[in-house]
């Protein structure tokens, strides 16, 4: 009868929960650093203070260029020392048909907004108008959220559904990686203004469900990247709503939201983010996501490092 080991498995390694721990301990503290680094450098580079610095968008571009580089880091690190993994193991480097699941991805996340956005307006409890800004502001607002949302998409799809995910479906249990990744991630979203425990919660940990089917069905993490930026820049820069109950990443959007109500379908004040309509949406996608076969299925996760005096006894 196998003896069973509380830290290492039957591979030799750690167990996925102990990896998890490692993980997490190790970023919060890469995190601290780089977040330090980053603004000091750009403080002394600009002549200016910190505080400046996080109260202006740059201050987002560098808060979630911290979190990316820092989820890299460790996330590559635990993956070589724990599992001899490759830094491809992460799922977002490049491979085959990693821009097909990225382009597709980016389709499908402005499609699903959308749609939550039609169903309030059928019933015109969002109301939508051109912004009379003019057009070079619109187009400034277009761009810089672009880039503000690409990174910001990029960093949370890195940290929730890079190493933490992938090392315990790796394990065999995604389920509990889906539970362990999206739980967190709906509850960094509570501190955002105008957020309620209710809908905002659950819709938030919904889509964190949302993109981890997106990873489980590739094994990549292109197409929940492009499903993560595409939502939320249609969202703010395009239909002029709220982004998780922040509106200043996108201060001259193309359309004007006007929010009639009710509040338990369009968000209210958080965003339609907050509400059924939001909920109805992500549903339909996820099952669109895990049941279609228009995505490319990728196979990072399954090399390790070669040993030099390993030989092959069987099959793998």
């Amino acid at each position: 009868m196998e003896t069973y080991n509380f830290f290492i498995d039957r591979d030799g390694h750690l167990r996925s929960g102990w990896r998890l721990a490692i993980f997490c301990i190790s970023f919060f503290i890469c995190l601290q650093v780089i977040d330090v680094l980053v603004f000091a450098g750009l403080a002394a580079a600009l002549h200016t203070s910190i505080s400046e610095i996080g109260r202006s968008l740059l201050g987002v571009v560098a808060g979630h260029g911290a979190i990316l580089l820092s989820s890299l880091l460790i996330g590559w690190g635990c993956g070589a020392l724990l599992e001899e993994l490759p830094f491809g193991a992460l799922g977002c480097s490049a491979h085959r048909g990693w821009l097909r699941n990225f382009v597709i991805g980016s389709a499908l996340g402005a499609a699903s907004l959308l749609l939550a956005a039609l169903l309030t307006a059928l019933i015109r409890g969002i109301r939508f108008s051109f912004d009379p800004a003019a057009a070079p502001v619109i187009g400034q607002t277009l761009l810089v959220s672009l880039l503000i949302f690409l990174v910001a998409g990029a960093a949370e799809e890195i940290l929730f559904r890079g190493y933490p995910l992938q090392t315990l479906t790796r394990a065999r249990l995604a389920w509990l990686g889906m539970l362990l990744t999206s739980v967190p991630f709906a509850a960094a979203h509570l501190k955002n203004p105008n957020a309620v425990a209710g809908f905002t919660f659950i819709n938030t940990a919904l889509a964190g469900v949302w993109f981890a089917v997106a990873y489980l069905r590739t094994r990549s993490l292109w197409l929940p990247f492009g499903l993560h930026w595409a939502w939320n820049w249609t969202q703010g820069a395009l239909l002029g709503l709220p982004v998780s109950g922040i509106e200043r990443i996108a201060p001259a959007p193309l359309l004007k939201a006007v929010n009639a109500g009710p509040d338990w379908l369009t968000g209210g004040a958080y965003g339609i983010e907050g509400g059924a309509a939001c909920t109805i949406a992500l549903v339909i996608s996820t099952v669109v996501i895990w049941r279609a076969k228009l995505f490319v299925r990728a196979d990072v996760t399954a090399r390790r490092k070669p040993q030099p005096d390993q030989r092959q006894t069987g099959p793998a």
